[in-house]
């Protein structure tokens, strides 16, 4: 029973991860490259699951979330500083403009099922999600969230297997082709998809459900959850297959109605409604969560779950998510910088928790192994590479200037990241 309640708690991991960004992401990699990039999506499960069991062992061990160990190891100075304005601006400005795209996409799945004016649904999902968030603890909110990851479950892995696909591409799809690198569709696929999985703010959701639970019961209950979550965006993967041609929601509905019905197209709705809601929580409690350990004072009641200061800023990051989703537009500048931000972000913590990990006076025996650090430094060089891949695009973006070929650049900033990560982990285990 207790390892059941730890797969319910860790549910809210899946269900964060799985927006309406993933599934647009995976549907269209579907659409346009079919089941090959199937090993992108299990290497995206490895790399969560490892940075999210390095969050989660942190606070299991010390009882203290990400924000605030981070807060604890860089107290004053300059240090200081740079960490609570980067962390917490980036994290506060990646959920609001990531909660515009939970909304938007939340509503456009709900349009595939209901016929209903879209303002109504929209404002429909944003007070759904606030009244979720009012409903009680971090932990609690978390639980609820297993019912939406069933749902999406539900309604993208019926659509996935209604559709039959063969077998041969689906098993071949979880090895990578030898030539891959040299696509750059497929290269900017994988990017986008490991990208949209491995999410900062994530960590530090995971290391605050953490507290208090056991390291097995953590593991354990992280591991199927995001198993889960693995499922599901694979199967989203297969139900893009579905269409050829430019891909939209409603493009993919039409297929797929045609195709089996119009149930399929129901189904994709209710699954891209149930991913819009789950991120639409998750996304402004990791946000109160973040703030609450980088601003909070330890056992300030205002910074409790029911306290004033942390409703205010879960309430701040969904009334932005609603004021996009009313206006009826893509955040597109604001998304940008949130990638850019968050591109800078995630190795960031990525390396400020291979550090943590490898601190044997804080951790003892639960200090990161041989084995924990090669898979760190593994993922710390891919978040470098989609780190700083988001920030070189974001630049070309805004400059107007041209990128080296992806082949080129992606293998030098994953080199910079693991010789980091491994500069990292020498220093903490002199």
């Amino acid at each position: 029973m207790k390892r059941l309640g730890s797969i319910l708690l860790w549910s809210a991991i899946a269900a964060a991860f799985i927006g309406p960004g993933t599934v647009t992401v995976a549907a269209s990699t579907g659409a346009s490259l079919g089941p090959a990039l199937l090993w992108a999506i299990l290497f995206s499960g490895i790399a969560t699951f490892t940075l999210q069991e390095f969050a989660g062992r942190l606070a299991v061990t010390t009882g203290d979330d990400l924000a605030t160990v981070l807060q604890r190891r860089y107290p004053t100075g300059f240090a200081r500083v740079a960490t609570v304005t980067l962390v917490g601006g980036a994290i506060l400005l990646g959920c609001a403009a990531y909660e515009a795209g939970n909304i938007l996409g939340g509503a456009a799945g709900a349009m595939l099922a209901l016929d209903a004016p879209r303002g109504a649904v929209t404002l429909g999902l944003a007070l759904a999600a606030g009244a979720l968030l009012l409903a009680g603890s971090p932990q609690f909110v978390a639980r609820l969230m297993a019912a939406f990851v069933a749902l999406m479950g539900a309604g993208f892995l019926l659509v996935a297997v209604s559709l039959a696909p063969a077998i041969g591409p689906l098993v071949g799809g979880l090895v990578p082709e030898p030539g891959f690198a040299d696509d750059s569709a497929a290269l900017l696929a994988v990017l986008a998809l490991v990208g949209t999985t491995v999410v900062p703010y994530n960590l530090f959701l995971g290391a605050a459900l953490a507290r208090g639970q056991g390291l097995g019961d953590m593991r354990f209950g992280l591991a199927v959850a995001v198993a889960i979550g693995v499922l599901i965006t694979a199967a989203v993967l297969v139900v893009g297959t579905a269409l050829v041609g430019e891909f939209s929601f409603p493009a993919l509905g039409d297929v797929l109605a045609d195709r089996l019905g119009p149930w399929a197209r129901t189904g994709v709705g209710i699954g891209l409604l149930a991913a819009g809601v789950s991120s639409a929580v998750t996304a402004p409690l990791a946000a109160a969560l973040t703030a609450r350990g980088l601003f909070g004072v330890p056992g300030d009641p205002q910074w409790q779950a029911d306290g004033w200061r942390f409703r205010a800023v879960w309430a701040g990051i969904l009334l932005v998510g609603l004021g996009f989703g009313l206006a009826d537009i893509r955040p597109a500048p604001a998304i940008l910088a949130a990638q850019a931000f968050n591109g800078a972000l995630l190795p960031l913590v990525a390396l400020f928790l291979l550090a943590a990990m490898n601190d044997a006076a804080a951790l003892g025996g639960h200090a990161n192994g041989l084995l924990a650090n090669a898979f760190g430094m593994l993922v710390v060089g891919v978040a470098t590479m989609l780190g700083l891949t988001a920030l070189t695009r974001a630049a070309g973006t805004l400059f107007g200037f041209g990128l080296p070929a992806p082949g080129t650049i992606l293998p030098a900033f994953a080199v910079i990241g693991v010789f980091a990560a491994r500069a990292v982990t020498r220093r903490e285990m002199r």
